[in-house]
């Protein structure tokens, strides 16, 4: 089973856009934090004070994951927001020393290289790319050492109760049966308050110059986590799929009469105004999915790849094998190939689907291959491998593997204990913000 970290951090990946181009485009305006003797008390936890470089640190690295420019005013709206999540991680935080959780280096490095590959960056290059946006990379590494330490605390509380039972998993299957045939909606919102009756108007009228700005082009996302008043601001306002069940009643009678892609009126909802944008509607079960049967020839190398560059021995192991692999012209030849090389990956890997496969550059790889077609050399760090897709079927999709339905029980585990042990950190410890 995955490590619940690395699931966070892939929702990290998706969000962030830390490409080359976009950190070199969308480095924050305004001054840098110019040091701890300048900074100014943000919040107090249990005696663990958080400062305002703390807090701009913060909101530079959300500037930078979404392109948004930080300016003065920018920040000032941001704060409430990011001062609330430093607290909770500051909670988290005492909770992982208190338990005596260690965080190994080799985690947040591994959670690094992650999310440079995933960016295409070089390797050891985000460091630079932060801070010339003039983001500490401390306020990156605190924030995974945060994230993966938090995971192992819930690990610890929740113990065996983690692993879904035999009924659990049958009572899970009965429910995504029953999800069947339903409409989801993919939402996003923007929540404007209205805290006084006589600021209606005000509310109403700031949240049509939002909307306005949405409609001009500026992205969802940045315009949320600058204005939105709700909880998902600083997820850029990304509710995921929902039933109309889930909505509020008046924002679900709006969004069943709204093309993808579209953003909604003012919408008047307990406590405020809601902006909703529909990224996609889906009907679950109705959606195809295409599953490939491949064979592959995996060629080991005699040493590993060190420092991510190619030796001699390794490049002499791939042209060995590109040569092999152009005289064969069926499955039947790859498997013959692999046996050849000691079957120390198997020449089959059974059905693959490849909505699952990962990453998305061999994914891409394998939907453009043709049929009886040998792919481009795959090189990782113990060998090399060529693959050949064999056939391909379009299937309905069911119900999840018994895996997916595993992990997506342990992820709602772990994200309502996660908000339990918050909402008991919060009652028992002495919080104050402001200077």
């Amino acid at each position: 089973m995955k490590q619940i970290w690395t699931m966070w951090l892939c929702a990290l990946l998706a969000a962030a856009g830390l490409g080359p181009a976009a950190l070199a485009q969308n480095a924050p305006t305004g001054p840098a934090p110019t040091g701890p003797d300048s900074a100014s008390i943000a919040a107090v936890v249990n005696g663990q004070v958080i400062t305002s470089d703390d807090v701009d640190a913060r909101a530079r690295l959300l500037a930078v994951s979404t392109g948004m420019p930080l300016t003065p005013d920018a920040l000032e709206r941001l704060r409430p927001q990011i001062t609330k999540e430093l607290i909770d991680q500051t909670l988290e935080l005492q909770e992982i020393n208190r338990r005596n959780v260690v965080v190994q280096e080799s985690d947040i490095e591994n959670a690094i290289a992650h999310i440079e590959q995933g960016n295409n960056l070089p390797r050891g290059s985000l460091r630079g790319h932060l801070e010339a946006a003039g983001v500490p990379f401390s306020t990156l590494v605190a924030q995974l050492r945060t994230e993966i330490g938090w995971q192992s605390v819930l690990h610890q509380v929740l113990g065996p109760e983690l692993r879904p039972t035999p009924g659990d998993m049958n009572a899970e299957k009965k429910t995504l049966a029953a999800q069947l045939g339903t409409t989801q909606y993919h939402v996003a919102e923007i929540f404007i308050p209205v805290t006084d009756p006589a600021d209606e108007d005000t509310a109403r009228n700031f949240a049509a110059t939002v909307i306005q700005q949405l409609r001009t082009g500026a992205p969802f996302p940045v315009i949320a986590a600058q204005f939105s008043q709700a909880d998902s601001a600083l997820q850029g306002g990304d509710l995921g799929f929902l039933e109309l069940s889930q909505l509020d009643p008046a924002v679900a009678a709006v969004v069943q009469t709204m093309p993808a892609g579209a953003i909604s009126n003012p919408i008047r909802v307990p406590g405020g105004y809601d902006i909703v944008e529909l990224q996609e509607v889906r009907r679950v079960g109705a959606a195809t999915s295409s599953v490939l049967s491949l064979r592959q020839v995996f060629a080991p190398f005699p040493e590993p790849i060190s420092g991510g560059q190619v030796g001699p021995a390794q490049a002499a192991v791939i042209q060995k094998l590109v040569q092999q692999v152009r005289g064969a012209h069926s499955c039947d030849d790859m498997t013959a190939l692999n046996t050849g090389y000691g079957n120390v990956r198997p020449a089959d890997p059974g059905p693959v689907n490849l909505a699952d496969v990962t990453p998305p550059q061999f994914q891409q790889v394998l939907a453009n291959l043709a049929i009886g077609q040998a792919s481009e050399p795959l090189v990782a760090q113990d060998g090399v491998s060529i693959v050949m897709v064999c056939g391909r079927q379009s299937a309905a999709q069911a119900l999840p593997s018994d895996d997916d339905i595993t992990n997506l029980i342990v992820e709602r585990r772990v994200e309502l204990e996660s908000q339990q042990l918050l909402d008991d950190l919060r009652h028992r410890s002495i919080i104050s913000e402001g200077t």
